[in-house]
């Protein structure tokens, strides 16, 4: 073969190489991320929804001695977005960035709404993992899903504090005074 069809074998090939992970990766969940804008946002989750919010997480909080968070990400920014981050991984990033692990009882909860695809995640502490199966974390976050698909923010995320705090209840319920290690204010990324 001559050099130069060498050359451009070569370049076709490293083009592909370049370009295939970025061309394979979903193109409407794109558009919906880099679309999405803090407005958006802020009208899912008015400062009285997140009132709301802090509010039930308190009431929560006295009734067991876990931990709970709520954090709602409007979109991943670029580099999460092309790396092909999914939701459970950014949920996991959070947790740690947090320090939702770093609870006396290893009991603490995460609550993560990625708004751009409507997806919840729960990640649990080491303790609360061990007593309560992934299958009923899965299934509080599929009843938040469908409260926002109807568009009902507020009341999703209120349903699902509640369904995480009867399982924390079980398995830690209050005794006596305990303090609050993590805020109780819901963050928005």
């Amino acid at each position: 073969l001559p050099r130069w069809r060498l050359w451009r074998w070569w370049r076709r090939l490293w083009r592909r190489r370049c370009i295939g992970p970025v061309v394979t990766m979903n193109i409407k969940r794109i558009t919906k991320h880099l679309l999405l804008t803090l407005w958006q946002v802020n009208r899912a989750f008015p400062p009285k929804t997140l009132i709301a919010i802090e509010k039930a997480i308190k009431a929560s909080e006295a009734t067991h001695v876990g931990e709970v968070r709520f954090v709602v990400e409007g979109a991943l920014d670029g580099t999460l977005l092309f790396s092909g981050q999914s939701a459970r991984e950014r949920a996991i990033d959070v947790f740690s960035n947090l320090r939702i692990w770093d609870t006396e009882h290893n009991n603490g909860v995460l609550i993560y709404l990625l708004l751009a695809d409507r997806d919840v995640e729960i990640v649990a502490d080491r303790w609360i993992h061990a007593k309560v199966s992934p299958e009923e974390w899965e299934k509080i976050c599929r009843t938040m899903e469908t409260a926002f698909k109807q568009e009902d923010y507020e009341g999703g995320v209120i349903s699902g504090i509640q369904a995480v705090t009867r399982h924390l209840t079980k398995h830690f319920p209050a005794t006596g005074i305990g303090r609050n290690e993590l805020p109780d204010k819901p963050v928005v990324l």
